[in-house]
């Protein structure tokens, strides 16, 4: 095992393009870091540059506690794995589980333990003698991972591994990767664009935006208490609902208005400490349909959204609906509600009440900042 860390890493392009800016993250031995972030926020050129495939522009990168910024691939103890697989076509599973050490002339009895180890530990063992076209996606991206497996590496790179597979595999091969990682305990950094495989896989999640780190912290951390409007929206699915408007303290009541609509959070718990203009966040699920027997005990009707769109989803049910102009996500799991939800048609307003352990506050400015 190995720890990583990168210190004031950047990356600037000949064209004075600036894909990453002052890059800091401490990767403990043992810790499944992943990074996330849209499409073009440099979270596969940071991984690349952790692996020595891409050159930094200044900075420092030390995996353990050696400084690795001139150090070719092959001499950072690194194993990579990629999207596309990568295999040798021509060759048998067995070939490939075992080219990296037979280039670097391994002992004959080392190599057969550890292809072994890896091919019983992937559930591949039947597979050692096919080659590569005679396998699915998913058995392919197993040898892949077992390819890296074999090295026995300080530190695991995987640049969105699953990406090619279906969601059920997907699914299957991400309780693989969590199994693995428990049993060999090496430091992983891990590169997705899907939140699913971020917030199960994850003990820290590093969320990029436009090069920079916007934050880092455990899955709920971020889900809890997310450090601005960009996480906020990037980290959840359904994506959090914002609300722009005025909150002001007024005869001993708080009350926050927007785009016409003024909602009374008198008491909340959380809420900022003075009158001003600020975003309110609301995840899909703190927004609750209220149902005809719960109308006295679920809470005060806050709004009447009206239903757009009904999306079941058997465990849970997505309410798409207007509340004035603004579209609302809904997302509930309790039966009642569902019954009521997936009764609704478009068109109709449903009675809702708002959670208000639930409210997030962000600045109105472009940074959005979080405030409580």
């Amino acid at each position: 095992m190995s720890s990583l860390t990168l210190s004031s890493v950047c990356k600037t392009y000949a064209n004075r393009v600036e894909v990453l800016r002052d890059v800091n993250l401490d990767v403990q031995d043992g810790e499944f870091i992943v990074l996330v972030g849209p499409s073009g926020c440099g979270k596969s050129t940071l991984l690349r540059m952790i692996a020595g495939l891409e050159d930094i522009t200044s900075g420092d990168i030390k995996i353990g506690a050696k400084r690795v910024n001139a150090l070719p691939p092959a001499e950072r103890d690194i194993s990579m794995v990629f999207q596309d697989y990568a295999l040798y076509p021509h060759m048998s599973v067995r070939e490939n589980l075992s080219f990296g050490l037979r280039i670097r002339k391994s002992p004959l009895p080392e190599i057969h333990e550890r292809v072994s180890f890896a091919a019983r530990m992937l559930s591949i063992e039947h597979l050692l003698d096919r080659l590569p076209s005679q396998l699915s996606g998913g058995q392919r991206q197993r040898v892949a991972i077992g390819r890296a497996i074999v090295r026995k590496p300080s530190l695991f790179l995987f640049d969105e591994p699953l990406s090619n597979l279906d969601a059920q595999l997907r699914s299957q091969t991400r309780i693989e990767l969590a199994s693995l990682h428990r049993e060999l305990g090496t430091t992983v950094v891990y590169v997705t664009h899907d939140q699913v495989e971020a917030m199960t896989l994850a003990t820290r999640i590093v969320v990029l935006e436009k090069g920079v780190i916007q934050q880092v912290g455990t899955p709920l951390e971020l889900y809890d208490a997310p450090a601005n409007r960009f996480v906020a929206s990037f980290i959840g699915n359904p994506s959090m609902n914002f609300f722009e408007g005025d909150l002001v303290f007024e005869g001993g009541s708080l009350l926050f208005t927007t785009e016409g609509h003024t909602f009374n959070f008198t008491g909340a718990p959380r809420c900022p400490g003075k009158s001003g203009r600020y975003v309110l966040g609301l995840r899909p699920e703190a927004i609750k349909v209220l149902t005809k027997e719960g109308r006295e005990s679920e809470g005060p009707v806050d709004a009447s959204p009206v239903v757009v769109l009904v999306e079941p989803h058997g465990h849970e049910s997505h309410l798409v609906s207007k509340v004035g102009a603004r579209q609302v996500v809904i997302r509930s799991s309790n039966p009642k509600r569902l019954e009521v939800m997936e009764r609704a048609k478009p068109g109709d307003a449903l009675a809702s009440t708002i959670d208000r352990n639930a409210l997030h506050w962000f600045g109105a400015n472009s940074a959005g900042a979080r405030i409580v």
